[in-house]
């Protein structure tokens, strides 16, 4: 886009650890010779879901139509960029630290296709925090912005390509393994093509913003292609072998992202050239939101299900928010470009699910960090 330890969407085979997200309150046991176990060294790279999912509240705070007062959202910004921060500094010292840990997070053939595809949340959190900063107007919003920018699409591309040939030559999966979260290394180059086109409107117009905007199409391009190849293999996954485990159904929001994303990228590029891109927009977008609202009904009556079945609180919940975000600024960017009213109060009603979901994730994370039994690592 997810106390408990997130892993991938679906279940493992059974001679071998399962590559399932799964709840385990017991933190990640810290090296050897150390008595109490080590935070740092269960600190994964799933916790960058949680800036994603934060920064994507002031964001889409910006478009809908009515919109919060801004000293919150600058508020709630303030809030994802430090969280960035911290988890830029703590990931470093994991690597540092703990390298063993961090090197099984990303090559390990069983643990691995947990843990690995997370990293492009490093890429997406980034993004979103630039991204955030640029619709709020924040002071040198334009310069962290472009900064976030280039770092964040920098790492999404290496993260598009890298974890899928690691999946291809390194981790063991197979058709049961397929999940929502290996849409996570291609969808970060859609959040840079739908991030882009705003802060192009800062660059010199000729060769340099049309560069830019061309640009962000191929990045869309990239995302779109790579998204329509996997998302058969995550709803096969679900028809031939069923729902997911409890602690990972929330995961299936995932799907959102690249939809929401997709249709606030042509709606950004639809911003910056009408001409080329206003009727494309709303060509796709519409269709596009159909689904994703099938989807949401699909996956909303899901978490009923697991709920009933005594899901309780894990990082995976950090699902609700980032990917129901896209879809939030994905309404708004056709209600611009149709003056259709029904888009409008559609955007408004998924930003209160929007807000209602960040609230709770939030406010259970602090407990869990308090508490003692966070962080957890994707296993």
């Amino acid at each position: 886009m997810t106390t408990s330890a997130v892993r991938t969407a679906c279940t493992g085979r059974a001679t071998a650890v399962s590559a399932t997200p799964a709840v385990r309150a017991t933190p990640e046991p810290a090296a050897s010779g150390s008595r109490a176990p080590s935070r740092l060294r269960a600190l994964g790279p799933n916790w960058y879901a949680a800036v994603m999912g934060t920064a994507i509240v002031p964001a889409a705070g910006t478009v809908v139509p009515v919109r919060p007062p801004h000293a919150v959202l600058a508020g709630v910004w303030g809030l994802a960029a430090v969280g960035l921060l911290v988890l830029l500094v703590a990931r470093a010292g994991h690597w540092l630290r703990h390298r063993d840990r961090a090197r099984a997070q990303l090559l390990d053939p069983v643990e691995a296709p947990a843990s690995a595809p997370f990293h492009a949340c490093t890429a997406m959190a980034l993004l979103a925090v630039g991204g955030a900063a640029l619709a709020l107007r924040v002071p040198g919003a334009v310069g962290v912005d472009a900064a976030l920018w280039t770092a964040g699409t920098a790492v999404g591309l290496v993260a598009a390509v890298g974890v899928p040939y690691l999946m291809i030559t390194r981790h063991e999966v197979g058709p049961r393994d397929a999940g929502p979260v290996w849409l996570l290394p291609v969808v970060a180059p859609m959040v840079s093509a739908a991030l882009g086109p705003p802060l192009a409107a800062h660059l010199p117009a000729g060769q340099p913003r049309a560069t830019m905007l061309l640009g962000c199409l191929a990045l869309f391009g990239m995302s779109l292609l790579a998204t329509l190849l996997i998302l058969p293999l995550v709803f096969g996954r679900l028809l031939f072998h069923g729902p997911l485990p409890v602690p990972a159904t929330p995961l299936l929001f995932l799907v959102l992202g690249p939809l929401g994303q997709s249709t606030t990228a042509l709606g950004n590029l639809a911003d910056a050239e009408p001409g080329s891109y206003g009727a494309l927009s709303v060509l796709y977008g519409v269709p596009v939101l159909g689904f994703a609202l099938l989807w949401l009904a699909l996956s909303g009556a899901l978490v009923v299900r697991a709920a009933r079945r005594g899901m309780g609180f894990s990082l995976t919940w950090w699902a609700f928010t980032f990917p129901v975000g896209t879809c939030v600024t994905g309404a708004a960017a056709v209600w611009r470009h149709t003056g259709a009213e029904v888009f409008g109060w559609l955007a408004t009603g998924l930003y209160v699910l929007l807000v209602a979901a960040w609230a709770t994730a939030a406010v259970r994370t602090l407990g869990g960090l308090f508490g003692g039994a966070l962080p957890a690592a994707p296993r």
